[in-house]
């Protein structure tokens, strides 16, 4: 898996507090709106919008990722969170696959017997796939046999209210295994562009409330502990 921050909003802290500024002040006009922003003032204006769930102002700020070496399966979970973001994916239609790359999920590469037969079974869909493209079928009809595991590549712009809301969800230990790495990937690159605004970050349970009941995993782990964990590097 690799990922990058392509892009993002420059000086995202204080686009988000001169829109809260205008919200707020019975003075502030377009004009002065930056005026007298300093960078303690901003992390206090980033710090009171989050304490009061404020959350629409984070709209106006996008981060733009290169992410690629990853699943379809996953592209079906990441295009879940379409609302606030935005994906260019490697089209299978048009693009070839006739030497495609494929995801081994962990728990079956520890079982070393199934994990060759897992192998075998990619290498029998590629020359399956390769044969049907000899045979003239359209790529768009020959990707069909392709699995879940076929690696993919995509751009995806998300803002940063959705990202906060995408960390909640996908940093979870009980998010799927790769989403999950893929989100605290992420996570690293925006706290590294934007350390202000995405300081506190990180899965739901991170603030006190596990939303998933009964399905909790019942360890309720601390950011610290978090942070050691997935920032080791």
């Amino acid at each position: 898996m690799k990922v990058e921050l392509l892009s993002h909003t420059e000086n995202p802290e204080k686009v988000i507090a001169s829109a809260a500024k205008l919200c707020y002040s019975n003075k502030a006009d377009i004009d002065s709106l930056m005026n007298d922003l300093t960078e303690e003032k901003v992390e206090k204006f980033v710090q009171k919008l989050e304490s009061l769930g404020h959350e629409s102002v984070f709209e106006h700020c996008d981060y733009t990722f290169g992410i690629e070496g990853v699943s379809r399966a996953l592209l079906a979970q990441i295009t879940r969170h379409r609302i606030g973001a935005s994906f260019s994916v490697r089209s299978q239609r048009y693009c070839s696959e006739d030497n495609f790359g494929y995801v081994i999920p962990p728990s079956i590469q520890k079982h070393e017997k199934h994990a060759v037969r897992y192998k075998a079974l990619m290498a029998d869909i590629q020359n399956l796939y390769n044969k049907l493209v000899e045979l003239d079928v359209p790529k768009e009809d020959a990707r069909m046999v392709l699995p879940n595991a076929c690696e993919t590549r995509m751009i995806v712009t998300m803002n940063a209210r959705e990202l906060w809301h995408f960390f909640n969800l996908r940093c979870c230990s009980r998010a799927q295994w790769e989403l999950r790495e893929l989100a605290w990937r992420m996570l690293r690159l925006c706290e590294k562009a934007s350390p202000a605004l995405f300081k506190h970050a990180g899965p739901a349970c991170v603030k006190g409330y596990c939303p998933e009941g009964s399905m909790s995993c019942g360890k309720a782990p601390t950011m610290k502990e978090l942070r050691e964990k997935y920032f080791q590097n």
